[in-house]
């Protein structure tokens, strides 16, 4: 039986396979760019997938929590997937808080530096916590959601991420497409 490379398959599929990794504050609409981005992006012949804290704390990683530790290997894991991802071929769109710059720069050796876009969703915490239609930063301000990132747990800012998004300042219309203008020349097919 012989398998197709990365190559073998991007060439089939007319695209170069990256993956898009997503980092910011809970509430900082991360899922939703990626989401819109996606869609977009289908529409216009691309094969994309999108992997998100949710999806995979609702199955694979159901396991982890929300210590540091937990968090780690919920980024781990996320990053494993993506490079099979792209090993396939697929652009995978990352949407995960990962809220250090260890924990992203593990992501980015497992998925390899050239394959790895990092968007910094950059919201500030009061917007995101407007946002936030389950009163989940209002409970982690109470002390009933220990580990919170932005309240009761760390969140640091990307060292040098490739791009740098405010969700507050613009619609996610607009966000979206300065997404899809700064990867078109990154994922089209040479």
């Amino acid at each position: 039986m012989q398998f197709f490379s990365r190559s073998e398959k991007e060439k089939l599929l007319r695209q170069r396979a990256i993956v898009i990794w997503l980092t910011g504050l809970p509430g900082s609409g991360k899922t939703t760019l990626a989401f819109t981005v996606a869609e977009k992006l289908t529409e216009n012949g691309y094969f994309c997938q999108i992997l998100d804290g949710n999806i995979l704390r609702n199955g694979i990683n159901r396991d982890l929590g929300f210590n540091m530790n937990d968090r780690a290997e919920n980024i781990r894991r996320a990053a494993e997937i993506s490079k099979i991802m792209i090993g396939n071929g697929i652009i995978t769109l990352c949407s995960f808080i990962s809220p250090t710059n260890k924990i992203r720069n593990i992501a980015k050796e497992i998925i390899g530096q050239n394959d790895f876009i990092e968007i910094y969703i950059s919201t500030p915490v009061e917007v995101c916590e407007a946002r936030d239609s389950n009163g989940l930063y209002k409970k982690a301000r109470k002390g009933e959601i220990p580990d919170f990132s932005g309240v009761s747990s760390v969140y640091e800012k990307p060292e040098h991420p490739d791009m740098v998004i405010d969700t507050s300042n613009s619609s996610n219309e607009l966000d979206s497409q300065r997404i899809i203008d700064f990867i078109l020349p990154l994922i089209r097919f040479k």
